[in-house]
């Protein structure tokens, strides 16, 4: 064997120390995250800050129990090491324990010491005197006990759960203790993954649609920049950048992103009237059918005839997507056939009426479709055999301004909307006529913001939009279900919006669209305790670095017999030597005279031009117009053109009548 390594050994001496794969030094989850975590304070139900803003950098931000026993565990250990320094500041031992030293002059009224290891006999006795004593001996047997400093900090016995909060943090304070542990255990109960956020850029403006597939791998993000723009977390490394960029319909902004159920394809609704399908790659598949906008009943057009509003896809049918449309109604196509649709959906109207339909969603198990029409009302329609467009749940007046969102729970009990009017209404299904609850103060300004569930659906949520006056940014605002009150908001961004938002179930991670008219972005919360893949996996992943052979060489075409357009151009150095040659094209030119003239040269002080110093110089040029009165200088020649006519009054002499003027009137004058 050792023969084998001194052979390893020797050939490995003939090659170079870069050869062969190289040690990389990782940089630590603990700094990895430390880098996203989130800054600032949260704001509570009650709009105070919570503990996180205190004045020290070193305290943990508002973050469920378990999140803060890890980052705790990462800056102080849970127990404390017995051969660490004592209180007086004594340097901490680094390495195995030591055993302790035994005072040989020590008597054992003095208490006994910590031993490390099997027991050992006092000295002096003999080989059978090993015998069990009191607890006040000298001589253990068994595993040791814990050190002293254990025993003052744990009175009570052994610590179970998370461990206490360090000494030197607010977190230690009386006053404070008791509304920290009432917060700990409300944002424990319902564990939001916020302590840790990264931000896919890319985007220009405001990002007006959000879709994750149901893996929770590939994200997609439309804006109001036209485009559309996928991210894979497995591919993606700590830059965040997309591996694909889409531009669907030119110049029309893009309203609304929808995953297949099999995630194989997604829907791409755009301000136009026609919508798109894409492979999961990002290949155009097709797009709809466009109707006769000069058909007035939408009922026999093959198509919507205006800009779509929203669009989804089925949640059990792969075949099955639901469009709406400014022109007021809602399609139901089959991505089969391209040329027409399957159904077409008429909203009731209080008066006859064009008017847009906003917004449009499926229930979980796709038998049920509502619609949030122009005018504030909330329509229902439940697919059953002979259905048509008469709506089986009618709410007139569901909000006072156009619906931007609705959301079904799964149970299909409870109808969220959300609306321009800054209001987000609780609706139970079996009783429509009043609302359960309405949350105001929620400006929303973006005719996408949405509503989202967590994955247990116990809480429900939303994002706001930036107003003028308001020194708030975008937040994100989450709802206990059950008690019908307002748990937390979540500051996104201090300048921008919140449009759409999404809870992932299986990743356990919150997505936030936010942006403005010049930058967008897709915000992802995430706790690395809590949280799985997804943001995980991209962050802690470094981007590749550039190689020495990460070199391309640009070739040289050369491709004498081309066109002259793409021929090259050839050398002029043999032409440009003869031109130099030659005295008259090598001449230099003269510089201008910058004085009066001499040796046959003008100079400039008398004019520029040779013409204008001899008309000056002889006199035909007078400047004298300056000084005329316009009038008097036409009229001067009134005379001489009447007597002597030259152009045209000889060719009209002889037919023109005589001009016969109007009187005046004295009397008329007088007046």
């Amino acid at each position: 064997m050792e023969d084998e390594v001194e052979i390893c050994d020797g050939i490995r001496a003939q090659f170079p120390l870069t050869f062969g794969k190289q040690s990389k030094s990782q940089t630590p989850l603990e700094l990895i995250h430390n880098a996203t975590r989130r800054g600032g304070a949260n704001t509570t139900s009650n709009g105070k800050p919570s503990s996180s803003s205190s004045t020290k950098t070193t305290d943990l931000p508002s973050i469920s129990s378990s999140s803060k026993s890890w980052l705790d565990s990462l800056r102080n250990p849970k127990t404390r090491n017995p051969n660490s320094g004592d209180e007086d500041g004594e340097r901490p031992m680094v390495g195995p324990p030591r055993p302790a030293q035994v005072d040989l002059n020590a008597d054992e009224d003095e208490g006994g010491y910590a031993m490390f290891g099997p027991p050992r006999l006092p000295p002096g006795s003999g080989e059978g005197e090993g015998d069990v004593e009191d607890g006040d001996g000298d001589v253990m047997v068994g595993p040791p006990p814990p050190p002293p400093g254990s025993a003052e900090s744990d009175e009570d016995g052994e610590m179970i759960g998370p461990p206490k909060p360090p000494p030197g943090s607010n977190l230690s304070d009386s006053d404070e203790g008791e509304d920290d542990e009432e917060q700990e255990e409300e944002e424990n109960r319902y564990r939001i993954p916020m302590s840790n956020e990264i931000v896919l850029k890319g985007h220009t403006k405001v990002v007006s649609a959000f879709a994750i597939d149901h893996s929770g791998s590939r994200v997609l993000s439309g804006s109001y920049d036209y485009s559309v723009r996928m991210y894979d977390f497995q591919g993606m490394n700590s830059r965040l950048q997309s591996f694909r960029q889409l531009e669907p319909f030119e110049g029309h902004q893009v309203r609304n992103l929808s995953w297949s159920p099999t995630a194989d394809r997604f829907l791409c609704v755009t301000g136009s009237a026609q919508a798109k399908i894409y492979d999961r790659d990002g290949l155009n598949l097709g797009e709809f059918v466009k109707g006769d906008m000069y058909i007035r009943d939408l009922k026999n057009t093959k198509g919507h005839i205006s800009g779509l509003t929203w669009g989804e896809w089925h949640p059990k049918t792969k075949e099955t997507i639901l469009t709406s449309s400014e022109d007021g109604s809602l399609r139901i196509w089959d991505v089969n056939d391209f040329k027409s649709q399957k159904q077409v959906i008429k909203p009731k109207l209080a008066r006859p009426a064009r008017v847009p339909v906003i917004t449009c969603t499926w229930d979980r198990e796709g038998k049920c479709i509502a619609g949030g029409i122009g005018d504030g009302s909330i329509q229902i329609w439940n697919l059953k055999p002979g259905w048509g467009s008469r709506p089986d749940i009618y709410v007139e007046k569901g909000h006072s301004d156009d619906i931007t969102a609705l959301k079904f729970s799964s149970d299909g009990r409870i109808l969220l909307s959300r609306s321009f009017d800054g209001s987000l209404k609780v609706w139970d299904l079996r009783q429509m006529k009043s609302t359960l609850k309405m949350f105001e103060d929620l400006p929303n300004h973006y005719a996408q913001t949405n509503i989202a569930f967590s994955p247990d659906e116990q809480l429900f949520l939303t994002g706001t939009s930036i107003e003028r006056e308001s020194t708030t940014g975008g937040l994100l605002c989450f709802f206990d279900r059950a008690k019908l009150e307002l748990v937390s908001k979540v500051g996104i961004s201090p300048t921008c919006s919140v449009v759409q938002c999404a809870w992932h179930p299986k990743l356990n991670q919150i997505f936030a669209t936010s942006g403005d008219k010049s930058q967008g972005g897709t915000h992802i919360l995430y706790d690395p305790t809590l949280s799985e893949r997804g943001a995980l996996v991209c962050v802690a992943r470094a981007p590749r670095k550039k190689s020495v052979d990460d070199f391309e060489a640009k070739p040289v075409i050369h491709n004498p017999h081309a066109l002259p357009l793409f021929r090259d151009q050839p050398s002029r150095k043999r032409q440009r030597e003869k031109i130099l040659k030659d005295p008259m094209k090598s001449h230099k030119p003269e510089l201008p005279m910058t004085g009066p003239g001499f040796g046959g040269r003008i100079g400039t002080s008398q004019g520029s031009l040779l013409t204008q110093y001899l008309l000056k110089q002889g006199g035909m040029i007078k400047e004298t117009w300056m000084d005329e009165d316009p009038r008097e200088a036409i009229l001067k020649y009134a005379d001489v053109a009447a007597k002597d006519p030259k152009f045209i009054a000889p060719a009209y002499a002889s037919t023109q009548p005589e001009p016969v003027f109007a009187k005046s009137d004295s009397e008329d004058e007088e007046k």
